[in-house]
């Protein structure tokens, strides 16, 4: 690592950085700007399922220029060609990064001296970065580098569930303790804690847009649940998979799996989700419902 930090040096400031567009932020790599949305847009439409996240930022944003609260997207440039980049928000989220630029941009990630929640995409990208992240200020409590993608565009190999329905806002008091519940068994303490204002504001517009997708048991509670967390005009990407615990065990998930995607695919042609490695179960339902491995992801929790 000594060779990292020798060249990160230059880059790294004293306070949290909001560097305006065009700004340099490492050797080769400079903050985006309107003039450069084309390029990302080219970019993101390389791999529309891998780069999902930003693909719908752009249809939110439509420009690649800094945002509201410090968001930004940074990239490197071939000439005036436009090879990878990386939106830095709450969560970083590399595009198109390859392990030859990776430690770059983990440079140029870290020279903004902020604090993040996540960083999530390709896993040669994410890994990559970490080797520099995890030298700095901020530690991680989880790192999952081994996450497969996976993705279906036709008919679910076995029958839906048909009893899986969207979730209405007046059910939003049953979701979100099912959410807090998925959430807690994921990551270890609950989204609610403090309050967990940001948390049930997702959910609510989950519900509000009709990507929350229930099923309720006998007695009014939450048996299966799931979410079209991201949605655009060409994928989805499913996510919060959960499964009652008292349910659990009775051949249900790949039905309401199915369901899940049957759904997933009236809105864009493709849905997508990836798993941690070690859940093979899951990983098991999903091959059956028809998914297949098109690349592997990677997160680091902080």
């Amino acid at each position: 690592m000594e060779k990292i930090l020798s060249k990160v040096a230059p880059w790294l400031p004293s306070a949290r950085r909001n560097p305006g567009a065009g700004e340099p932020l490492a050797p080769g790599i400079r903050v985006l700007d309107d003039a450069d949305t084309a390029s990302l847009r080219a970019l993101v439409s390389a791999d529309p399922v891998a780069n999902i996240f930003m693909d719908a930022q752009l249809s939110v944003t439509g420009s690649a220029r800094p945002g509201l609260g410090g968001s930004l997207v940074i990239g490197r440039f071939e000439g005036a060609l436009l090879v990878s980049a990386c939106w830095i928000g709450a969560n970083i989220v590399p595009i198109n990064i390859t392990d030859a630029d990776a430690e770059e941009f983990g440079l140029a990630v870290r020279s903004l001296n902020r604090t993040f929640a996540s960083c999530f995409g390709p896993a040669d990208a994410v890994m990559g970065m970490w080797k520099v992240l995890a030298e700095g200020p901020q530690q991680a409590f989880s790192v999952r580098p081994s996450q497969p993608l996976m993705t279906l565009t036709g008919t679910p190999a076995i029958e839906p569930n048909r009893t899986l329905r969207a979730s209405h806002a007046g059910e939003y008091e049953l979701v979100l303790p099912a959410c807090a519940k998925m959430f807690e068994e994921e990551l270890g303490y609950s989204p609610l804690a403090n309050g967990g204002s940001f948390y049930r504001s997702r959910v609510r517009s989950l519900i509000h847009s009709g990507h929350s997708l229930i099923d309720l048991d006998e007695g009014g509670a939450v048996r299966f649940k799931a979410e079209l967390g991201t949605v655009t005009t060409r994928a989805t990407q499913i996510q919060g998979v959960w499964m009652n615990p008292e349910h659990r065990g009775k051949s249900l998930a790949a039905g309401y799996m199915a369901a899940v995607a049957d759904y997933a695919l009236r809105l864009a042609p493709t849905t997508s989700l990836y798993v941690n490695d070690y859940n093979a179960p899951a990983i098991a339902t999903y091959r059956k419902v028809g998914f297949e491995e098109v690349g592997e992801f990677a997160t680091i929790l902080f």
